[in-house]
């Protein structure tokens, strides 16, 4: 069983900034020179958040309106009291979708279907740089 652990740095801009990070992750699963295992990627934060969903212009718009719905990002949180900063909802929608997703891989290829890639989304009020790290437990 071996280990390979990388790093993807993005610069978002906020409120729901959706980033398709499929590419990078077969790059770094090629680099690895895995070819059976488990990848997981985890932004170490808690305005983010790391799903799967089909890269494309309407469901994403959709996927922000509904966290917009959940989370308004114009209501006051108990968390914008405390801190000051006006991010309450980007820390709950973070909860919600999960900061992290781990997919498996056969063959040296994620498996993921015909439509599914892993997006990265920057809930927060404000442009941030952000750093995902990305791991991979598998066999040569």
């Amino acid at each position: 069983m071996a280990v390979f652990s990388d790093k993807i740095s993005l610069s978002t801009k906020g409120f729901c900034d959706v980033h398709d990070i499929t590419p990078r992750l077969r790059e770094i699963l090629s680099e690895s020179g895995l070819r059976e295992g488990v990848l997981s990627v985890i932004l170490a934060g808690s305005t983010g958040g790391i799903t799967t969903i089909e890269y494309e212009r309407g469901v994403l718009a959709d996927l922000c309106e509904v966290l917009e719905k959940i989370t308004p990002s114009n209501k006051s949180y108990h968390h914008d009291a405390a801190w000051g900063d006006g991010n309450g909802f980007s820390h709950l929608r973070s909860a919600l979708i999960g900061a992290s997703a781990s997919i498996p891989f056969s063959n040296g290829k994620l498996i993921l279907g015909t439509w599914q890639q892993v997006v990265f989304l920057d809930f927060d009020n404000r442009p941030r740089e952000r750093t995902l790290h990305v791991q991979l437990v598998g066999e040569k």
